[in-house]
C-alpha cells in the first residue's frame, strides 16, 4: 500500500425528507444562487421543496446547465453571482449540475480567465461555498472535489479539482430519483461501476481493505442495478444505488492504491466529438481497454472474476471477466460498441490525433499512449458477439 492522505469534509444528509435540513445548514448565508439543469426538478416536486427550505433567503436562479456542462453557459452564472454578491450556491441535480457549480464557485473569486483553471492547471485556492441536492446518482460529484467541464467552441473537455470545491453538504434523498428516465439510471449504474474499476482493476498493491470495499460496491451495483430499473419507486433499491454511486468516487477506495482513469480520458473525447452520454462512453471503452491491456491487468482481472463474478475453474480467465463486465452493461440496456451509435473507427481519428498532440501517457503504468488509444478504439468499433 502506498502512502496517502485522506480528507473528505462533506456532510451527507441521507434519506427521505432531508431537503428540509437545508434551512439549518444555510443559517450563516444571505444570498443563494440556485443552480439546476433542464427543469425536471420543477416537474417532480424537488424545486418546491428546495424553495421552501430556502425561505427567508434572497434566492437567485440559474437553470439550463447542460449534461456535460459547458463553459459558455457557466460563465454566465459567474457573472450573475458576482453582480449580486452571492455568498452561497445550491446545486440541485446530477453530476453535471454539481460539476458546473464547482466551476462557478471556483471562478467567482478567480482573478483572470477562468478557463485557465482547466487548461493551465492553475491551483484553486478559494471558492464560494456551496451545497448540493442530488437527483441523479452517477458521478459521485456530491462527495468529491473534482469536476469535468466542456467547451463547445473548441470541442474540448477538461477536469479540475481542489479541496476548495468540496460541497459543504449534500442531500441524498432516494425519492428524488423516482421519476428519472431509465436510460439515465442505467448510465448512472455504468458510471459508478466504471469509477470503481478505474481504482481497482490495475495491479496488486497489498491493499485488501480497499479491494474489499471496491468489490462490495461492485457486487451491490450488480445486485441492485437491474432491479432498480425494473422497480423505480422501490426506496431500498434506490437508496443502495444512490449510496453506491457516492461511495464509488468519494476518495475512500483510491487511498493507497494505483489508479487508471484512461477509460475516462478516452470517453471524455467521445463525448466532446460525438455528444455521447458519459456513461455510454465508459461502457464502450472499458471492455475494449481491458482487452487491449489484459496482460498488464491479468492478476487483478482474475481476482475480480473470482470475487465479483464468482468465476472458478476453467471459467476463471481474464477474458471471461471482461465478457461478464460487458454483458452487465448491455443487460442494463447500454450499447457497448461504436457502430451501435453510428460511429465508425475512421470517425475516431481526431481523438487519436488529439492524444498524439498532447503526448499524454495514461493508465496506472503510464503506458497508454496515442497508438494504444487507436487500438482500443479499433476494438470498440468491432461488432459485439455474444
Amino acid at each position: 500500500m502506498k502512502n496517502f492522505e485522506f480528507f473528505n469534509p462533506v456532510k451527507i444528509l441521507f434519506g427521505e425528507g432531508q431537503i428540509d435540513m437545508i434551512t439549518q445548514e444555510l443559517l450563516p448565508y444571505q444570498t443563494v444562487l440556485l443552480t439546476y439543469g433542464g427543469g425536471s426538478i420543477k416537474r417532480n416536486g424537488v424545486y418546491d421543496k428546495v424553495i421552501s427550505a430556502l425561505k427567508g433567503k434572497k434566492v437567485l436562479e440559474f437553470g439550463g446547465i447542460e449534461p456535460n456542462p459547458r463553459y459558455e453557459t457557466l460563465i454566465k452564472a459567474v457573472k450573475l453571482a458576482r453582480e449580486n454578491n452571492v455568498d452561497f450556491l445550491l446545486a440541485v441535480g446530477g453530476g453535471s449540475v454539481i460539476d458546473g457549480t464547482k466551476f462557478i464557485v471556483a471562478s467567482i473569486p478567480f482573478e483572470g480567465e477562468p478557463w485557465d483553471i482547466l487548461t493551465k492547471g492553475i491551483k484553486v485556492e478559494k471558492a464560494v461555498p456551496f451545497g448540493t441536492v442530488l437527483t441523479l446518482p452517477a458521478t459521485g460529484s456530491e462527495m468529491n472535489a473534482g469536476a469535468v467541464i466542456s467547451r463547445e467552441a473548441t470541442k474540448e473537455k477538461y477536469a479540475f479539482g481542489s479541496p476548495a470545491v468540496y460541497p459543504k453538504f449534500s442531500v441524498l434523498d432516494p425519492t428524488t430519483t423516482y421519476s428519472l428516465p431509465q436510460n439515465q439510471v442505467a448510465n448512472g449504474v455504468v458510471d459508478a461501476f466504471a469509477h470503481v474499476l478505474e481504482q481497482y482493476l490495475t495491479y496488486p498493491s497489498n491493499s485488501p481493505i480497499q479491494d474489499r470495499f471496491a468489490e462490495g460496491i461492485l457486487q451491490t451495483l450488480i445486485e441492485v442495478g437491474p432491479k432498480t430499473l425494473e422497480n423505480p419507486t422501490d426506496y431500498d433499491l434506490r437508496a443502495n444505488f444512490m449510496w453506491s454511486c457516492t461511495m464509488a468516487l468519494n476518495g475512500l477506495i483510491s487511498t493507497g492504491v494505483p489508479t487508471d482513469w484512461a477509460t475516462h480520458m478516452i470517453g471524455h473525447e467521445l463525448t466532446a466529438f460525438f455528444g455521447l452520454d458519459h456513461g455510454v462512453t465508459l461502457a464502450i471503452i472499458y471492455p475494449a481497454l481491458l482487452t487491449e491491456m489484459v496482460e498488464f491487468k491479468k492478476e487483478k482481472l482474475l481476482q475480480y472474476g473470482s470475487r465479483v463474478w464468482n468465476l472458478n475453474g476453467e471459467n476463471l480467465t481474464p477474458e471471461r471477466a471482461i465478457e461478464e463486465t460487458e454483458k452487465f452493461f448491455r443487460g442494463l440496456g447500454v450499447k457497448t460498441r461504436l457502430p451501435e451509435h453510428g460511429i465508425s473507427f475512421a470517425d475516431t481519428k481526431p481523438i487519436v490525433d488529439r492524444f498524439a498532440a498532447r503526448g499524454w501517457k495514461m493508465g496506472e503504468n503510464k503506458n497508454i499512449t496515442s497508438d494504444i488509444v487507436e487500438k482500443i478504439l479499433k476494438r470498440a468499433a468491432e461488432p459485439y458477439r455474444k
